[in-house]
């Protein structure tokens, strides 16, 4: 069986390359020295680790959802589309990613807040969004939606629509073949995208504590636990943050491209 050869790369990009991967693994490996293993496992346990990391979770989970269910329809119209207004809103769907994750939680609530634009209206319905567990997930969405969006459209332009043009000329609906063809062809993509929309919504912060709050068992994700036991408990907050990482970790080698050993 033949194996794919590699032309390699210049021997002087070893040194930068290396110093990035110790300016990333340098901090997060720090982290193991400034704790006291024998006390992890109880720390972890804690009655409010658990609670905390089962919201973030079930949260990150809800939040992955919501962006499949809105973002594959966005990717596949700004990849298969040629109308030009869709620059502009490639623009608007990427702020997420430069804004400051603040700005985002304020911006979600002049939207879904008690007095904001829609949220006005969803309280006289007697529907509460702000500082809930509602709010965790739209935060949560908000922030990593553009993740999903972005993998997707890349995947399919690279696709490109050869198989899709054969499908159509053969008779079959743009409904067919979105769903027999383009989609099963970018999977991989979609994967990718999903995964790191879970792993951006696992580590959110400052959206989630403007617009969601800190409340115990009901906005508190595992990243808003830690921030509030850096004060209060150093080593619990190093236990925790050891085990975002973990979490994080895990989520981030499901994305690890096929074939990479």
């Amino acid at each position: 069986m033949s194996r794919t050869r590699h032309v390699g790369v210049p021997r002087w990009l070893l040194v930068p390359a290396l110093l990035a991967g110790a300016f990333v693994v340098l901090p997060v490996a720090a982290l193991a020295t400034r704790i006291s293993w024998a006390d992890f496992p109880s720390l972890v346990t804690s009655d409010a680790a658990l609670t905390a990391l089962g919201l973030s979770l079930r949260t990150s989970a809800a939040s992955t959802a919501l962006c499949l269910v809105l973002g594959v329809p966005l990717a596949v119209v700004l990849a298969r589309s040629g109308a030009r207004w869709l620059g502009p809103l490639r623009s608007l769907v990427l702020l997420p990613l430069v804004l400051p994750p603040v700005v985002c939680g304020i911006a979600l609530l002049a939207a879904f807040g008690r007095r904001g634009l829609l949220g006005e209206h969803l309280d006289a319905l007697g529907v509460q969004v702000a500082f809930s567990t509602i709010a965790v997930v739209l935060a949560q969405t908000f922030v990593s939606l553009p993740f999903l969006v972005v993998s997707l459209e890349g995947a399919l332009r690279t696709a490109g629509e050869r198989y899709d043009v054969v499908a159509a000329s053969l008779g079959a609906a743009p409904t067919t073949v979105l769903r027999r063809v383009t989609l099963p062809l970018v999977l991989p993509g979609l994967a990718s995208g999903a995964v790191l929309a879970f792993a951006r919504s696992l580590g959110e912060f400052g959206a989630t504590v403007t617009f969601a709050g800190s409340l115990e068992g009901t906005t508190r994700t595992l990243p808003l636990l830690i921030y509030n036991l850096r004060v209060t408990d150093a080593d619990a907050a190093v236990a925790m943050s050891l085990l975002l990482v973990a979490v994080a970790v895990v989520v981030i080698g499901l994305v690890r491209p096929r074939g990479a050993v």
